[in-house]
């Protein structure tokens, strides 16, 4: 099969699959925020930021690397299954231990229990590595397009009836609990492993060269993106984490829900590796899309950030509305950084993974920490993330041209942000305008004449432009014939 068609098929079947899942997420989102309050999911935040440390250690980078390698038998993948499922146990049984630990550092008596339900959700995520790994490797995306939008429907349902029903901040948990079961279940039963008293490190040896940097890069960026949650959570308070996380998982939405349509699509073709030149080229048209989809999105984001808190969260979430507006600055930027990773790992370069994810990770530490100890407020630790965030995307592709595309000149890449930069410019205007005559309007009423001028603008820049001929697409649609 051709790249363009493994792309394109995986984007399409993955894109079903993650905005229907948007549209489920934001539902669940409002329903819980107007259930629960933010001390709760401050509470929360912390647990999910911790097990997500141990998580890096049950996967070891191996499901990237199962992907990538063509030459694991049968028998290799049952004994990395087993190290899978050991590791698991062992991880989910430590991080029960660290409950105690957990919940004094933090003076907080109800992380423990909530931790000790979660190591149950670490046991099942990794365990669930290699099948997962196998449905990626096996380009089977309409299969997983299904799964996981079924997963994301029952788990919300069932965390909301918990709300409903009285149970607090365990409501939050229940749903990346039952997630997890159901994802291996649905997964195993689609590539089931035989389970084998061993850690399989013979196998594993096979991958070591891949996985290790992956893990590495696994392991830094994961400080890079949850240091901030655990120092505000101890320094500043679970409310104010509260008002901060949400506004950073608004923030997130759009970035996953359109990045992870393209990033699972690009690893699995990694038998284009060694034609480096195709693979740059295709890229960079992925890039001029993302960035049309992502520095727009930040202008609109910034100016209809009241809006979009207010109706999705309700008034009690106010606080977090100046925080997503200076994250919502960062969007562009990470909607198209996030892609890197998957070109790095399809070219076999896992080691320019690594150097750039430390030097991001180092950035990012570093803005963090001068955000919370230096300037002491939430807006402040916004703004450092934005500015290592840029920084980050500058050092991150004179990586991938200079190193991983063979000294590549950069200039192709820069010019696939030009006009996605001028359209933003465009809508800077054009949004400042329309802020300023709905300023004493109903949020609704804001958010529509907003949410109007930015479709609007962008449809007639890329029509006018000829960057993308939507209207004939459209036509061709209609009349097939």
């Amino acid at each position: 099969m051709s790249l363009k068609k493994d792309l394109f098929s995986g984007v399409f079947y993955t894109a079903v699959a993650r905005y229907s899942g948007l549209i489920v997420s934001l539902v669940i989102a409002g329903v819980l925020a107007r259930l629960i309050p933010p001390e709760d999911f401050g509470v929360v935040a912390v647990a999910t930021v911790i097990i997500s440390f141990f998580g890096i250690f049950s996967d070891l980078g191996v499901g990237a690397a199962v992907i990538q390698n063509k030459i694991l038998t049968d028998g290799d993948l049952s004994k990395i299954y087993s190290f899978t499922v050991w590791t698991g146990v062992l991880l989910a049984v430590l991080f029960f231990a660290a409950s105690w630990p957990i919940a004094a550092y933090y003076e907080k008596s109800i992380l423990k229990s909530l931790c000790q339900w979660l190591s149950v959700n670490l046991l099942f995520a990794s365990v669930n590595i290699v099948p997962n790994a196998l449905l990626h490797k096996a380009k089977r995306f309409r299969f997983l397009a299904v799964r996981n939008l079924v997963v994301q429907v029952g788990g919300g349902a069932v965390s909301i009836v918990a709300a409903l029903c009285g149970a607090g901040l365990y409501a939050l948990i229940v749903n990346p609990i039952l997630s997890s079961i159901l994802l291996f279940v649905l997964s195993y039963r689609a590539y089931p492993q035989r389970l084998r008293p061993t850690f399989g490190l013979d196998a594993i040896r096979k991958i070591f060269s891949f996985s290790a940097y992956q893990f590495l890069f696994n392991a830094i960026n994961y400080f890079s993106r949850n240091l901030d949650k655990l120092l505000i959570g101890k320094y500043m308070g679970m409310t104010p984490l509260g008002y901060y996380e949400k506004s950073y998982r608004l923030m997130m939405l759009p970035l996953q829900n359109i990045t992870n349509i393209i990033s699972p699509v690009m690893h699995p073709i990694s038998e284009f590796q060694h034609d480096l030149q195709r693979v740059r080229t295709s890229y960079e048209k992925i890039v001029r899309l993302l960035a049309f989809i992502g520095f727009p999105l930040s202008v609109f984001l910034w100016f209809a950030a009241q809006e979009v808190v207010l109706i999705i969260f309700g008034s009690q979430w106010m606080p977090s509305v100046p925080v997503f507006r200076i994250l919502s600055l960062s969007v562009g930027v990470q909607i198209v950084l996030a892609s890197s990773g998957g070109i790095f790992q399809a070219a076999n370069d896992t080691r320019s993974l690594f150097v750039s994810g430390a030097f991001s990770a180092t950035l990012n530490v570093a803005g963090i920490l001068v955000g919370i100890f230096v300037f002491r407020s939430l807006e402040a630790v916004a703004w450092c993330i934005c500015v290592t965030f840029t920084i980050n995307f500058v050092q991150c592709y004179w990586m991938m041209y200079r190193v991983t595309f063979a000294k590549s000149r950069l200039s192709g890449f820069c010019r696939q942000l030009v006009s996605p930069l001028a359209v933003s410019g465009i809508l800077v205007l054009l949004l400042g305008a329309t802020t300023a005559l709905t300023k004493d309007s109903p949020e609704l009423v804001g958010i529509l004449a907003k949410g109007a001028v930015f479709l609007l603008t962008l449809f007639v820049y890329l029509q006018v432009r000829g960057e993308y001929d939507i209207l004939t697409k459209f036509k061709r649609k209609g009349n097939p014939s």
